[in-house]
């Protein structure tokens, strides 16, 4: 029996719910598909939020032959088979779920065909491709980021959703409860439903059936009900703030919620745009927090969190070193750049090795003459980068 998510696949982009800034009027994915040039390319961001909808969508429109196949599932015979078909209709897309997990043997296969263009690549994936997706894929691909779905987006998913469920009535505030459960997952919206409306006797979706089903508490962080992304806000500008029972608070909101994933990438970014220097130590203490969370799980990775939480929001910050590198980023952006010093290219033998001198330091000029004065680092007076500062200064001191 096909299930409702799968009855909703959208078979044109216009049907697509969100991802407008790829596949709205005049955008890049709707633009390759109305001029007949596609190209391979990998479609990343959460579970339910489009992926493989949009995959769907560009196949039922280019009116190509296509499969879909799965880079873990899927064996080398199956690709084997793929690939025949692929030369006896002339060419063919390959939708490939999962593809951060594309083994070398599999992409060994592939690559010669997508190069060729007898095969052109959908890739699927739910990991940061620059990170996870081995470079000779990547670097064959276009890569497409797709964002997180509005709660409205949510809606109007329950809403079509609903017109393929005879006699059903939704009330108003049980959709709005089904949008704030899903956490921007539309896959998980729709099955919420159907299970609701196979589960009622009459077909009508109240709020307290859809409570009964899923169990999770539900938050409503304020009047535009905003939710998950206002608690990982939240969260994020109390430990800036230093307030740590704020913190913990939110951590608590998150931890109920279950979504570990978006507090591991949170704090990972705290760690560095509001921590940094002031504890540098603190960013190999989130790995090994998370490490220690993902392997007990919870209910039991509230305490390693927990923990870490509470000293990020006590320790001293600094932004520092993030503010350096933006305003080095904004000066390439604006062509603020110049040639390398001579000496200091490869080989050169006009460079002066510092370990060849007292305290590992000797006076010469690294950036660019364009900018050689520039100064992108502004230290925060907080003990670590003082004392760095103050112990870099002297060693320069004693050698000018």
């Amino acid at each position: 029996m096909e299930i409702l998510a799968d009855k909703l696949r959208p078979k044109r982009l216009e049907d697509v719910i969100g991802q407008q800034h790829l596949v709205g009027e005049d955008k890049i994915i709707r633009n390759l598909v109305h001029n007949k040039h596609l190209v391979s390319m990998i479609l990343y961001g959460k579970p339910g939020i489009g992926k493989t909808s949009i995959a769907c969508a560009i196949c039922n429109e280019m009116l190509k032959p296509y499969r879909l196949l799965n880079a873990t599932i899927n064996n080398k015979q199956d690709f084997d088979i793929v690939i025949e078909e692929a030369k006896m209709e002339g060419d063919m897309i390959i939708i490939m779920d999962e593809i951060h997990r594309l083994n070398k043997d599999k992409q060994d296969l592939l690559l010669p065909y997508i190069e060729n263009g007898l095969i052109t690549l959908i890739g699927l994936t739910t990991s940061n491709p620059y990170h996870k997706i081995n470079p000779a894929i990547r670097s064959r691909c276009q890569i497409f980021e797709l964002k997180e779905l509005s709660r409205e987006d949510i809606l109007m998913g329950i809403k079509k959703a609903s017109q393929y469920l005879k006699d059903i009535v939704v009330d108003e505030d049980a959709g709005g409860t089904i949008a704030n459960l899903s956490s921007g997952d539309l896959r998980s919206a729709i099955n919420l439903l159907e299970v609701a409306y196979y589960g009622s006797k009459d077909k009508h979706i109240t709020q307290g059936l859809i409570e009964k089903i899923n169990t999770k508490a539900v938050f409503f962080s304020d009047a535009n009900e905003t939710g998950h992304y206002d608690v990982l806000s939240g969260l994020q500008k109390s430990i800036r703030g230093s307030d740590v029972d704020a913190s913990l608070h939110y951590l608590a909101r998150l931890l109920v919620e279950g979504d570990l994933e978006s507090i591991y990438r949170r704090l990972s970014v705290i760690a560095y745009e509001d921590i940094g220097l002031a504890n540098p130590g603190i960013g190999p203490k989130v790995m090994a927090a998370i490490h220690a969370a993902e392997l007990v799980g919870l209910p039991e990775a509230r305490i390693p969190l927990g923990t870490l939480v509470t000293e990020m929001a006590l320790s001293p910050k600094s932004n520092s070193a993030h503010l350096a590198l933006d305003a080095a980023i904004a000066d390439i952006e604006n062509g603020m750049t110049g040639n390398l010093p001579n000496h200091i290219k490869t080989n050169s033998p006009l460079y002066k090795y510092p370990h060849d001198f007292p305290n590992s330091w000797v006076k010469q000029q690294y950036l660019p003459d364009l900018i050689k004065d520039k100064k992108y680092y502004q230290p925060k007076p907080n003990k670590y980068e003082t004392n760095i500062v103050k112990i870099n200064n002297e060693m320069k001191g004693e050698n000018k």
